[in-house]
């Protein structure tokens, strides 16, 4: 057994290899941010009492997914490859996962977006009270969402590193954390519904960049996420002083 490992763990000793290695951890748990608010808002639609289970097992289950779609790498980077062409642009197996995903990701975002804005529309509530009764469908949705950005996240690992063990050490880090920090996430999410609008149009923007990734036109992640960074400061800010303004009011009466 430890003669089957060694040559899959030799890289302990080069130090490049540990750099690689913390990279690709912090770009996992960065590109699981999107995953952990879109699972955030979705389970907190179920029942309190389905909540941690719902998202304990779409983690879980995501994990597992990770790790089967790590042993079929070679079929994963074979999803570059072009396979039509349409406006000029190549299309990949890659892409049409991208747009679809991102396609997915603003019809949800938009819903939601519509429910929180205009409560009394019945067939917008009447869905709403299906997937509140369905534990299974956010698990699905979970699952459905976490492939788009699974094959996105390996494809980029496999342009970082070429040891196996370091991706599979990275994804099972960066699920970890998910694990840990969906809990809070979710709570936090429920306490303040401002931060529910922001989270909406969160995922509205990285669908529409997956959307524009999967036509050809990349959008560096980092403009995103310092973005999603800005607003989140600008709304902790806003959090603070309405926070600041109902003490004084308290103190006063």
């Amino acid at each position: 057994m430890i003669a089957f490992l060694a040559p899959h763990f030799a890289f302990v000793n080069d130090p490049t290899a540990w750099v690689a290695l913390l990279t690709l951890v912090v770009l996992e748990v960065v590109l699981g941010i999107d995953n952990l608010i879109f699972i955030s808002i979705l389970t907190n639609k179920l029942p309190e009492a389905q909540r941690a289970t719902a998202r304990r097992l779409g983690i879980g289950a995501a994990l597992v997914m990770r790790l089967l779609l790590l042993a079929t790498i070679s079929i994963i980077v074979g999803l570059t490859a072009p396979v039509f062409t349409a406006f000029g642009h190549p299309f990949s197996w890659r892409d049409i996962i991208l747009i679809a995903g991102g396609l997915f990701l603003v019809w949800k975002a938009t819903k939601e977006i519509h429910h929180s804005v205009d409560h009394v529309d019945s067939k917008d509530n009447m869905v709403s009270q299906t997937l509140q009764l369905s534990m299974g469908a956010a698990v699905f949705q979970i699952l459905l969402l976490d492939l788009v950005f699974s094959i996105d996240s390996i494809i980029t690992a496999v342009g970082m590193t070429d040891e196996i063990a370091i991706m599979y050490i990275a994804v099972i880090t960066a699920v970890t954390v998910m694990l840990l920090a969906a809990g809070p996430l979710a709570r936090f999410i429920e306490k303040n519904p401002t931060i529910v609008m922001l989270a909406l149009a969160f995922l509205l923007m990285i669908g529409m960049t997956l959307i524009a990734d999967g036509m050809g036109f990349h959008v560096p992640k980092g403009y995103i996420y310092a973005a999603m960074g800005f607003s989140a400061l600008v709304e902790g800010l806003n959090m603070l002083a309405r926070r600041r303004r109902a003490g004084r009011a308290g103190a006063a009466h």
